[in-house]
């Protein structure tokens, strides 16, 4: 997944190495995922290979790095997961759900729009 450039300097400055040593170095170039995304199309490990066609859509696969405590400054490698995109997006898709909503919140605040009811 890209890195969004408000978030670039929460990540360590090795990253890139980082990243590099889940991907190819443990995972050997496969998602590492044991269906903690959520998606049930699989039951044991995720199959899908980088640069392989995905399973189910025929896609080429990225293999990424998710942090699964969402905090991109923990990069020890228990934190760290090697995921296809699919999974990522999945995985993930609670959190970016909250930080959507806050972000979306904080505009219309920025605006003089508040909301009438606080959550």
């Amino acid at each position: 997944m890209p890195i969004r450039p408000e978030n670039r300097n929460r990540y360590p400055s090795n990253w890139p190495e980082i990243s590099l040593t889940i991907r190819t170095e443990r995972a050997a170039g496969q998602c590492e995922c044991l269906g903690e995304c959520g998606r049930g199309t699989h039951p044991d490990r995720c199959p899908n290979r980088n640069g392989a066609p995905a399973y189910g859509t025929g896609s080429k696969v990225v293999l990424t790095v998710a942090h699964l405590d969402h905090t991109p400054e923990n990069c020890d490698p228990a934190n760290l997961r090697a995921m296809c995109q699919g999974c990522h997006l999945h995985y993930d898709r609670d959190h970016h759900r909250q930080t959507a909503a806050a972000t979306r919140r904080a505009a219309r605040e920025a605006a003089g729009q508040l909301a009438l009811e606080q959550p």
